[in-house]
């Protein structure tokens, strides 16, 4: 009964939670709405085939043709029979609450379980777990559907926890809460969250690494490093499926290395993504002051019409204007909303670096200093560059913006850190009155200055790319009027903000000073404060991610409720061919996926060598679709096929035009060249840039282009084969992991399918396995024998079984130490 009483305030604060999740999205969830973001929208047209097969044949394909003209589906649907056991996990972790809800829940409950771990009181764990949960760039990434990098972020405190708990001697304890929660990190699929939070266990473990040697218990901590290492093998082992899989993809996907040599270039890196890609979304150095003002910047990049503080100010005269000028004014291409931590968070975590001791606050203090230089990605190119050339698999991840993360989470675990001694030791803050006055000054000082001087600190609030449209859009009389008013309504957003932080850190540091005089009770501080961060930051929140993006449920389904009058004609051929839709954006949209297979399609992280191909030549001919087929009437007889030799090599067979009106038409081309042939000769070249430059060089119809490494998987015809005018292929069968063919001819002979080539794809003549080889860049291509025979190409990688056994070994392990860990606390009470 005992033990109940002490858990009875930890359960009180897992009901706060609860009731704080439901508040947010009140009514949207009691009313059964939906967010129907675009990566959403996006993931249903990709995954129709694999979620029909599954239907139909009660197992997952692990390939689909659906966009790209095929990809695996590690990276679209990484379904794994052993992860079934971790969703039940995730299931009961988060109480089997409403979608939505139970995201912000897990957010909040797994700071709690770190900030209880680190010996902090409930209500004080509680309130450290609202201003985590509440940081806004988590809700920013929930209304833009980035919602596995959201469960990803919310596992990471859990995992922390449990390498806490061993670091304080609980090692079974720690290893298994680390091992659990580094699984379910791992099988959220966000892998460049877990990459960047390695480093912050990194500065922490450095931490209690020179706390154990101050305090001469370095084999303590040598034990419990080997605990945790253990318990991340396993948390990798239960994960070893979708992490092998995704590790091989990638070798083949843009976040390898191309095999192209170009001309030498500070753009490339040695074995990833290119430097211009990974630092396109850098933040800006005067946008780093977003932790404290959210609208330093000017927030989201949303039409600024829509801001009524901005319209305030406008120019009537250029209000149309506004409509198409965004709210966000800074260097990014555009952004969802800026990465705010909270003003009074901010004001205890520079507090804190002056009055916390040990070597912790160094620790949270350089996670904080290394997660903003590198989240400056392009601003900051010398550390970058570092990085990107000598830390392994950092040139893998886009976006350095999002490194950020790291920042959110050590200021707030800082600031709780500094809340916690001030708690316990009022008079820290008389003894400490010089750094309590230099915190105030750098951060409600600093937010006061903003206020009354905005232009001294910003000069600018047009960014260069906005100034470049503007001065080619506006005639020079109206410019500068134009920019003069758009600064004054943007400043009044900065300022606004501004204001608001400076207000928010009085009131806070008005709380601390009662509670210090003996005024306020510990309680009431930590509810005050409780109360003051959650308003300042759900009402940010709130701009981000707010009941009206809810909408009715079953709206993300209306771009699929049914074909259009294009798509049912189309669908009227029932053969195996693709599409190619030259009506949208074609490769930023997955709605033509849902019914055809595409030539395009919409992820991150397509088949480098498809990506090369859209840029050689993809674009290029679709160039020359939409220049010549209206001058032709439709009629594709009268364009010449070698202007779109690739998308005939691709079995291109229908091309969705647009129509003035917005309406589609759909256009038939002749020239596809079906799904597979056989070829007269094989071009052997040397490398990949041979291969891709050989495309515009040969008929592809009757040549295939190898590279040598292929050359004896693909081997060159006979003269007899050439001659033989009686070779033919008919496909009998389709599945996209499952293709089936029959081929006669009296001499055998090369043949290349018009299907995308992936080292594990493999083929049988006559049930016999035969190999394949590439061709035509990005193709397969066998050698087959004289006469009649059933040739199946099949994509069922063995390594899916292999990693499959060893993480259910690894659950099972996971499963005894759990078991054994509730015996030894049972024993312990008994």
């Amino acid at each position: 009964m005992n033990e109940l009483k002490k858990l009875l305030p930890d359960v009180a604060a897992v009901v706060l939670f609860i009731a704080i999740s439901f508040a947010y999205f009140y009514p949207a969830v009691f009313e059964g709405r939906i967010l129907a973001q675009h990566d959403a929208v996006a993931g249903i047209g990709a995954g129709r085939e694999h979620q029909e097969y599954h239907q139909k044949h009660g197992k997952v394909t692990r390939w689909t043709n659906s966009l790209f003209s095929g990809m695996p589906t590690y990276q679209l649907a990484p379904g794994y029979d052993s992860s079934r056991t971790l969703n039940t996990v995730q299931d009961l972790y988060h109480l089997y609450l409403p979608t939505y809800v139970w995201y912000v829940f897990v957010m909040l409950l797994g700071f709690y379980i770190l900030l209880r771990a680190f010996n902090f009181k409930v209500w004080m764990a509680a309130l450290g777990a609202v201003i985590w949960a509440f940081s806004s760039y988590f809700f920013i990434i929930i209304a833009a559907g980035h919602i596995w990098k959201f469960v990803t972020l919310a596992y990471i405190p859990p995992t922390i926890a449990g390498m806490v708990l061993a670091y304080r001697g609980k090692y079974w304890a720690g290893g298994i809460v680390t091992a659990l929660f580094a699984a379910l990190q791992i099988v959220s699929n966000h892998l460049q969250m877990t990459y960047y939070f390695l480093f912050v266990m990194l500065f922490m473990a450095i931490a209690f690494g020179v706390k154990a040697w101050k305090e001469k218990a370095f084999p303590r901590f040598l034990k419990a490093t080997g605990v945790l290492a253990l318990a991340g093998v396993l948390a990798v082992c239960i994960n070893l499926s979708n992490l092998y899989h995704t590790y091989q993809y990638s070798k083949e996907s843009m976040r390898g290395k191309s095999e192209l040599v170009k001309p030498q270039s500070a753009d490339q890196t040695g074995s990833g993504l290119e430097r211009s890609y990974i630092t396109q979304w850098s933040y800006g150095i005067g946008e780093t002051f977003s932790l404290l003002v959210p609208n330093v910047k000017g927030g989201a990049s949303v039409p600024l019409a829509q801001n009524e503080r901005a319209m305030s100010k406008a120019n009537p005269v250029y209000s149309g204007l506004y409509s198409q000028l965004g709210q966000y004014w800074g260097e990014q291409p555009g952004t969802s909303g800026p990465v705010y931590v909270g003003a009074f968070v901010m004001f205890l975590f520079i507090l804190g670096c002056f009055i916390v001791k040990g070597p912790m606050k160094w620790a949270l203090l350089g996670g904080t200093v290394f997660s903003i230089l590198l989240s400056w990605g392009k601003n900051f190119m010398g550390l970058t560059d570092f990085f990107i050339d000598y830390v392994p698999m950092y040139n893998k991840f886009r976006a350095v913006s999002s490194i950020l993360v790291i920042a959110e989470f050590t200021i707030p675990l800082l600031a709780m850190l500094t809340l916690k001694q001030i708690v316990e030791r009022p008079e820290l803050l008389r003894e400490k009155a010089k750094a309590f006055f230099v915190s105030l000054g750098l951060t409600g000082g600093l937010s006061l200055l903003f206020a009354i001087a905005p232009r001294v600190f910003f000069p600018s609030y047009v960014s260069t790319m906005e100034m470049n449209a503007l001065q080619n859009a506006l005639p020079a009389e109206h410019l500068a009027p134009v920019l003069m008013n758009l600064e004054e309504m943007r400043v009044s957003i900065f300022t606004a903000d501004a204001w608001r932080s400076f207000c928010v850190i009085l009131a806070g540091v008005a709380l601390l000073l009662m509670y210090v005089r003996g005024k306020l009770k510990s309680t009431a501080l930590i509810l005050s404060l409780a109360a003051l961060c959650l308003l300042d930051m759900w009402t940010v929140n709130k701009r981000y991610l707010y009941d009206a993006q809810f909408v009715a449920k079953g709206t993300e389904m209306k771009p699929f409720a049914q074909p259009s009058e294009t798509d049912k004609a189309i669908l009227k051929d029932t053969t195996y061919y693709r599409v190619l839709n030259l009506s949208t954006n074609t490769f930023n949209e997955n709605e033509t996926s849902y019914w055809h297979k595409s030539i395009g399609g919409y992820h991150a992280a397509k088949l480098r060598r498809y990506q090369e191909l859209i840029e050689a030549y993809i674009q290029g001919e679709m160039g020359n679709l939409f220049s010549e087929l209206p001058q032709t009437g439709g009629d594709m007889s009268a364009l010449d096929p070698d202007r779109i030799r690739i998308l005939n090599m691709l079995n291109a067979k229908y091309f969705i035009f647009p129509l003035q009106g917005g309406g589609t038409m759909p256009v038939q081309n002749p020239y596809a060249m079906g799904n597979a042939w056989f070829v007269d000769d094989v071009r052997y070249v040397g490398n990949a840039n041979e291969e891709l430059d050989s495309l515009a060089a040969v008929d592809l119809r009757k040549t295939a282009v190898v590279n040598l490494q292929f050359a004896e998987q693909v081997k060159a015809p006979s003269q007899a084969s050439v001659a033989d005018s009686t070779r033919s292929i008919t496909f009998k069968h389709y599945e996209p992991n499952e293709l089936t063919y029959e081929i006669s001819s009296q001499a055998g002979g090369t043949v290349v399918f018009s299907e995308i080539y992936y080292p594990e794809w493999q083929a049988f003549v006559d049930g016999e396995e035969v190999p394949v080889g590439r061709a035509d860049y990005v193709l397969r291509a066998i050698n087959v024998p004289a006469g009649k025979h059933t040739v199946r190409l099949l994509f069922e990688p063995k390594s899916v079984a292999i990693t499959e056994t060893i993480a259910y070994c690894a659950l099972g392990i996971l499963l005894a130490g759990a078991i054994v860990l509730v015996v030894l606390r049972l024993r312990r009470r008994g």
